[in-house]
């Protein structure tokens, strides 16, 4: 077990005429080398709850546990928490502030005490993972394109050799391409280097394609937790929060309504090319009177 929540609360203007939550009481347990969507509308609490994995808020009540120990306890390294935790930002600018982007890079690493040499070392495996090569060294990381910038915020994630990897809706901005490159790099790394990887998103499309699990936020709450396919399931009730199925969902569900017999429960493209081939290829053997013959 990696991270657990426990009960969390945080309030904003606590005390006040104007206090509000951003958390109620949330109970959530992620565990080592889960792959989990965290979706929700503008407001519902996910950067919030992110933004305390990591240590970067503090809970106005309840617990979180790290490997079984609080991370609140007194005497708790907070710097030792965010090297096993690794958060990358919405908007990669927040993270890049160095000259070059070799240097960026090994600001995490240097920061964890390492030497020169070694953080160097940890640098180019980090940008070698995420894609980037020598070229990429030397230049300003305010100068590159938005796909680039995110994939230098990771490596420089990447190079503090986390546990945990946070993204908080890293696409957003970008063109389809940039988007799968970056999805596509986050599922290799949770496939080849067995990380825990937690993906901030308002793509279903993409939630329901790279995620084993997803949790819902809601209001502060969390409402939903549970397979892609069980949570969309739930597809009217997300409707009613501001959010939605993936388009395919819908797809699905007017397939049936016109007697075809599709899985309701499919929720990618993919499954559903499959699905529907697999239909054809029924049909076109058995015809349609269900004798032995194409129709």
């Amino acid at each position: 077990m990696a991270i657990e929540v426990k009960n969390l609360c945080h309030i904003y203007g606590q005390d006040t005429i104007f206090e509000q939550y951003a958390l109620k009481n949330v109970d959530l347990t992620i565990r080592d080398g889960e792959f989990i969507g965290l979706i929700g509308h503008t407001g519902s609490g996910k950067s919030t709850l992110t933004q305390h994995l990591n240590g970067l808020l503090k809970a106005s009540s309840g617990d979180i546990l790290y490997n079984g120990e609080s991370i609140y306890r007194e005497g708790f390294s907070m710097k030792e928490l965010r090297s096993h935790v690794g958060l990358v930002f919405q908007y990669p600018e927040h993270q890049l502030f160095e000259v070059d982007v070799l240097t960026d890079v090994c600001f995490g690493p240097k920061n964890q005490g390492l030497s020169q040499e070694e953080a160097e070392a940890r640098a180019r495996e980090a940008l070698a993972l995420t894609g980037l090569d020598e070229s990429f060294y030397k230049q300003s990381p305010f100068e590159l394109s938005g796909g680039q910038k995110r994939r230098v915020a990771i490596a420089g994630v990447l190079a503090m050799k986390p546990e945990v990897l946070i993204l908080d809706e890293p696409t957003a901005g970008l063109d389809p391409k940039g988007r799968d490159d970056i999805l596509g790099l986050v599922a290799r790394l949770h496939a080849e280097q067995g990380m825990t990887v937690i993906l901030v998103s308002h793509s279903m499309e993409d939630v329901a394609r790279y995620v084993s699990r997803l949790v819902v936020m809601n209001h502060g709450e969390k409402v939903f937790d549970g397979t892609p396919r069980e949570v969309f399931r739930h597809y009217k009730e997300l409707e009613a929060m501001g959010l939605a199925a993936p388009q395919i969902t819908y797809v699905v569900h007017a397939l049936r309504e016109r007697g075809i017999p599709v899985d309701e429960d499919i929720t990618t493209v993919e499954e559903a090319r499959d699905a529907i081939l697999a239909l054809w290829k029924k049909a076109k053997g058995t015809g349609c009177c269900g004798e032995d013959k194409t129709c």
